[in-house]
């Protein structure tokens, strides 16, 4: 998710947990904890693959959580011992020991530990609700959980939580009155959450009927909500190459070529008013270079959700899960033309300039599914759609 609401999460769940105690404080303390995971992108990788797959990896483990939890917790407390020790003695009468938990830990060290970890850990199981992908049990396993219920931005979701959070910063406010507005916050953006998960089950299953409506037989599909909605969902689906379904495809003269999918799908639409626009891939342009671990770990981190394309002699690689055609946000150049073979590419990541004419359509979308948003870019710059009526 994006900084913003990362730190409004970490804010509101730092309060929750510490605020009686620190008041503004915690939610600070909540908030900077809340950004440190995603502070890995300033770590030197290697390459643009190692930087786009190891993004949200150790940082985002519940693992590693909870092993650097405990030494933040002591740290804290130390720097907060006094304010801890007053905070005791005028609960408890005129003593200066506070009382110890398994020993050794004393009270207000368990919810500092309690601060660092749900701070840390919200902020990955936030990120694990969009399509990227988080390694959430690094090192067990690689494998980049991606729930894909909520776009990167979604002001329906940072909102309650960001009025929590500015409350938990004013001073002098009743901690009563800013406890209710964080409760609120977090209550609602919790119930966004719900509320995203059941319409992306609800979505899937229209996409297949949809799909079997069109006869077009899916290998696999993703469904991701559109920019700042879950009202609308952007659906990619890959097909095997030995079943392609050209009646889907209409009377394209490359019918027996392979083919993706993009199609929209608004909370509103019948299963029949979801159309599907096909756009060229080809696989056999990385025949020679698919065994390197370059192209291998893409294909893995995409989860095959693909497309290569040939561009000015680049063999490209564009991650499919994110963006929209034409305008895709990850795309590496795997391979490169050289008398008439392919060659092992540099894997320079090549930037797209966002399309954003569409975007003015988006809620129009929501409610009449004649409304497009596939791209028809002037002298075939990038592959025209045909539509699966």
């Amino acid at each position: 998710m994006d900084s913003l609401t990362q730190v409004a999460l970490g804010g509101a769940v730092g309060y929750a947990v510490l605020g009686k105690q620190l008041g503004p404080k915690a939610a600070l303390w909540g908030a900077a904890f809340g950004t440190l995971p995603d502070l890995d992108v300033f770590l030197p990788y290697g390459g643009e693959v190692e930087a786009f797959t190891y993004h949200r990896s150790f940082s985002h483990s519940f693992i590693v959580h909870l092993m650097v939890a405990p030494f933040f917790a002591w740290l804290l407390a130390k720097l907060h011992k006094r304010h801890n020790t007053e905070l005791y003695v005028a609960e408890h009468g005129d003593t200066t020991q506070t009382p110890r938990i398994f020993g050794r830990f004393s009270r207000y060290e368990v919810k500092w530990f309690y601060l660092v970890f749900l701070c840390l850990s919200t902020h990955a199981l936030l990120d694990s609700c969009t399509v990227y992908g988080t390694q959430l049990f690094w090192p067990l396993t690689e494998y980049p959980v991606g729930i894909s219920n909520l776009f990167i931005i979604d002001p329906l979701y940072t909102l309650p939580l960001l009025i929590g959070f500015v409350f938990a910063l004013i001073p002098r406010l009743r901690y009563s009155l800013v406890k209710k507005a964080n409760a609120i916050g977090l209550i609602l953006s919790s119930v966004y959450v719900l509320w995203s998960l059941g319409a992306k089950v609800y979505i899937d299953q229209k996409v297949e009927e949809a799909l079997a409506i069109k006869g077009i037989q899916a290998e696999q599909f993703i469904s991701t909500p559109a920019p700042f909605t879950t009202f609308l969902w952007r659906v990619v689906v890959m097909v095997e190459p030995s079943a392609r379904a050209s009646d889907a495809i209409g009377s394209m003269s490359a019918a027996k070529s392979e083919h993706y999918f993009e199609a929209y799908a608004s909370i509103l639409d019948t299963p029949e008013q979801i159309s599907f626009d096909a756009y060229q891939t080809d696989s056999s342009l990385i025949a020679d270079i698919e065994s390197e671990w370059g192209v291998n770990r893409l294909k893995w981190f995409t989860k095959g959700f693909y497309a290569i394309k040939n561009e000015e002699d680049k063999v490209i690689l564009s991650d499919l899960r994110m963006g929209v055609e034409c305008s895709y946000v990850f795309n590496f150049t795997v391979g490169v033309k050289e008398n008439d073979a392919i060659q092992l590419g540099d894997f320079e990541q090549v930037a797209n300039r966002p399309d954003f004419s569409k975007m003015q359509y988006i809620w129009a979308r929501i409610f009449d599914p004649n409304v497009s948003l596939a791209p028809h870019p002037p002298q075939g710059q990038c592959a025209d759609p045909t539509q699966a009526n």
